[in-house]
């Protein structure tokens, strides 16, 4: 099948795929699948069930939520418990070059993993900045530091690769100063453009061709603009695109949380995210509101935007898990965690 996704990322409904699933995968207006932790029992069970989507459309990306730390979907049946990365930048005050080590191997061990049960992507690196105020954030982000947190994502984003896996950065322009969570509000930062281009957005400068993909943040920074970064063409196109010349793609957060609602459908919402520059947007949680918003979409994303997301492929045939297991490579990433993480 010719690669032609379209832009709208969302999820199924259970463990295994319903009629109602099938018939939302293969519509033209369905670009990719989202999984979460309610969709894993097993690994054989989550290997036919990326299998069964892959049956209905090879075309899609098949995404997860899989950070360490407290956003790590799937924890058992094999999968390594990785660190959050707040360890790993508490690694890096004691030993630089060992946490961009350790760093490596998590990223290795995460997309390896992931490959072998068929998803093509992880929504990681988080780029945010640790202010020590933002709950939602946390210790999901690598440092304070703008520096720290962008070498540790290079190091990262070097394991992602060498599986084969593409990285995202988020929650861009940065979702660490605000306090309140997106899920269920709406945070607003107040700071100067200047303050956050100087600190929040310089992990996304200093990544440069290192970063393939953004998610933006749910958060309103009135100083810049009065929409939520993600439905905000200044911040994804003014400043990202063409301030920082970023040419990944850009999928939006997930349109049913709180902060993306604004008062519209869901359907006003994907279309205000595309229209500001998103390539894809993502609709969780909720498949039957998900299929009204396909029936009621049009594509009119340049041909430029399908480039962007076919990068996002994974690279390589990705080993089973059983040969992964005796990978020198993986053995190896698995004792450096060992060794430094315990």
């Amino acid at each position: 099948m010719p690669f032609s996704p379209g832009p709208v990322m969302l999820d199924v409904v259970g463990k295994t795929l319903t009629k109602d699933d099938v018939r939302r995968l293969a519509h033209p207006m369905t670009g990719g699948v989202i999984l979460f932790a309610r969709h894993f029992e097993s690994r054989e069970q989550l290997v036919a069930l990326t299998g069964a989507i892959r049956k209905v459309r090879d075309d899609l990306l098949i995404a997860v939520d899989h950070e360490g730390g407290r956003v790590q979907r799937f924890r058992t049946d094999g999968f390594t418990v990785l660190p959050s990365m707040g360890k790993l930048g508490a690694l890096w005050d004691a030993d630089v070059l060992l946490a961009t080590k350790v760093a490596t191997a998590v990223g290795y061990v995460l997309a390896s993993e992931l490959r072998a049960c068929g998803i093509d992507m992880s929504f990681t690196p988080v780029l945010d900045l640790n202010y020590g105020q933002s709950q939602v954030i946390g210790d999901r982000a690598f440092h304070r530091d703008p520096r720290v947190v962008t070498m540790l994502a290079k190091s990262l984003n070097h394991g992602l690769a060498l599986a084969g896996m593409a990285n995202c950065g988020k929650h861009f322009p940065g979702h660490g100063f605000a306090q309140a969570d997106s899920h269920v509000a709406m945070p607003v930062d107040e700071r100067s453009f200047d303050e956050i281009l100087q600190q929040d957005i310089a992990p996304y400068d200093w990544l440069g061709l290192s970063l393939q993909a953004v998610l933006p943040a749910h958060v309103i920074y009135p100083k810049v603009d009065g929409k939520p970064a993600g439905f905000s063409s200044v911040w994804l196109q003014t400043v990202l695109r063409e301030r920082l010349r970023f040419t990944g793609a850009i999928f939006s957060d997930d349109l049913s949380m709180e902060a993306a609602r604004q008062g519209g459908t869901l359907t006003e919402a994907s279309m205000a995210a595309l229209a500001a520059g998103c390539d894809m947007v993502l609709i969780c949680n909720q498949p039957d509101e998900a299929g009204k918003v396909l029936d009621a979409l049009r594509d009119k994303r340049p041909k430029a935007s399908r480039q962007r997301l076919k990068a996002m492929r994974p690279r390589g045939n990705a080993l089973e898990w059983d040969k992964l297991m005796k990978q020198p490579m993986y053995v190896e990433a698995q004792a450096t965690l060992k060794a430094a993480l315990g």
